[in-house]
């Protein structure tokens, strides 16, 4: 015989897990309220500044001035902001061809050390980036033990430089974001069945074709996932392009900084601010599309 089912037990544990999830909802209430009025806040301050003008000592001043939005049309403008997307692009790409053999490794062959190995991952990157940024411009210097162990195998000149150069602060951007590529890919991993590799083994043969017709398809969530984490901060990024670049690799984060701090220009700043939030805004919605158009197809 089957056992009866307890109606009234079941209804008590569902009114309970109703009252539970009321519960956290309306906890969630004040801090949700407190971050969004903040943050539409500081919106609306930073597109209202965008208007306006300054002052003769600098003070910026509200009103309507189209000037710094038609300011943006200028080259210099347009160069940075270019240059600041094709260093974010950059670091996405490192960033995931790195990550990629990292996530697989711990996630299919770390075993029982997998929590050990993503915490060694992860707990560097609790110190504070600017001082992060600063041990790696110590590294890089052209009298870092870097470049001291190139030129000793002969793979540098006296004239090789790293510091200064856009390379540099590319390479200050992975550092500083490679972990934001690493942690949702290894997360996909982890939840992609196994068995799905072995039987692409079968049918693709070598383990890069399997890789690229199997293993890639199934975690493209993750790695569209770590390419926002890492392309959002990386297009607004200025310390690195500060400390590891030089006048020719300064990015749209440095000239924010250098309007609303040295150039006491804050109607510029906020319009410079909105078209780099503009052009974040239209990377998110991009990757938002492609998250529903995934969902889509595996609900089919």
């Amino acid at each position: 015989m089957e056992p009866r089912t307890d109606l009234g037990a079941v209804r008590r544990r569902r009114r309970r897990s109703a009252a539970s999830a009321r519960l956290w909802t309306w906890l969630m209430v004040p801090g949700t309220l407190w971050m969004t009025g903040f943050l539409i806040a500081s919106l609306l301050l930073v597109a209202t500044l965008a208007v306006g003008t300054t002052d003769a000592l600098g003070n910026p001043r509200f009103g309507f001035n189209l000037d710094n939005i038609t300011a943006l049309a200028d080259p210099a403008y347009r160069d940075v902001l270019i240059r600041s997307l094709g260093y974010a692009l950059a670091t996405c790409a490192i960033c995931l061809v790195i990550a990629y053999p990292v996530a697989y490794a711990i996630a299919l062959y770390g075993g029982r050390f997998k929590n050990l190995l993503i915490a060694a991952i992860v707990i560097p990157f609790f110190a504070n980036y600017l001082v992060r940024m600063y041990g790696w411009s110590v590294v890089l210097s052209d009298d870092g033990p870097l470049l001291k162990v190139l030129r000793g195998l002969g793979l540098a000149g006296d004239g090789t430089h790293i510091l200064q150069t856009g390379f540099g602060v590319i390479v200050g951007l992975v550092y500083g974001f490679i972990v934001f590529m690493i942690i949702p890919i290894y997360a996909a991993l982890e939840r992609m069945d196994v068995s799905l590799i072995e039987a692409g083994r079968d049918l693709y043969g070598g383990p890069l074709r399997t890789f690229f017709f199997v293993t890639l398809p199934a975690t493209r969530q993750g790695a569209a996932a770590g390419i926002v984490l890492v392309f959002l901060p990386a297009m607004g990024d200025f310390v690195s392009a500060q400390l590891m670049g030089g006048p020719d690799q300064i990015m749209i984060g440095n000239l924010i900084q250098d309007k609303f701090f040295q150039g006491q220009n804050w109607p510029l700043g906020s319009a410079l601010t909105m078209l780099m939030m503009a052009v974040l805004f239209l990377g998110m919605v991009g990757y938002l599309r492609r998250a529903r158009k995934d969902e889509a197809e595996a609900a089919q």
